[in-house]
């Protein structure tokens, strides 16, 4: 971690980069991908200190799932609106501010790609994570500077 540290940037306490996880919960959490929440976070985990840990689900998601998530560490974002959007102004935020300095989004939705394109051009490092072989996307991928798949 000490040469990752020295790559992206670190927080000043432990010489690891500080991560942003970003989650699109109705996109990813879905029966076809059999993502556990566990398994993100120590994907995530891998390149840096997680600082900002986030789960966005609709106004539909379970008080179980709810649950869940907060007890694997995650700060639930619930919205009556649009996830992607609010998603999207939280990770470019958390950017902007200084306060990251990776940025990890979670998902196959393309709307992402500005996302991951802004904040990398701000010196933000970028991840794109797939829920799984068969829900990757290509202009996630691309537009992000590291990409990893979570094992099916």
């Amino acid at each position: 971690m000490k040469l990752l540290g020295r790559l992206l940037g670190d927080d000043g306490e432990t010489g690891e980069p500080r991560v942003g996880l970003f989650v699109d919960g109705p996109n990813v959490l879905r029966s076809e991908f059999d993502v556990d929440l566990d398994d993100v976070r120590e994907e995530a985990d891998q390149w840096g200190r997680l600082a900002i840990t986030r789960l966005y689900v609709d106004e539909h998601a379970t008080p179980g799932l709810i649950q869940a998530a907060e007890a694997r560490g995650f700060e639930v974002v619930v919205t009556s609106g649009d996830v992607d959007v609010k998603l999207a102004v939280d990770a470019t935020a958390a950017g902007a501010d200084g306060a990251i300095d990776l940025l990890a989004i979670v998902s196959r939705d393309t709307d992402f790609k500005p996302v991951l394109e802004s904040v990398g051009e701000r010196g933000i490092r970028t991840l794109a994570i797939a829920p799984g072989e068969h829900g990757r996307s290509d202009a996630l991928r691309n537009a992000a500077q590291n990409a990893t798949t979570l094992e099916e």
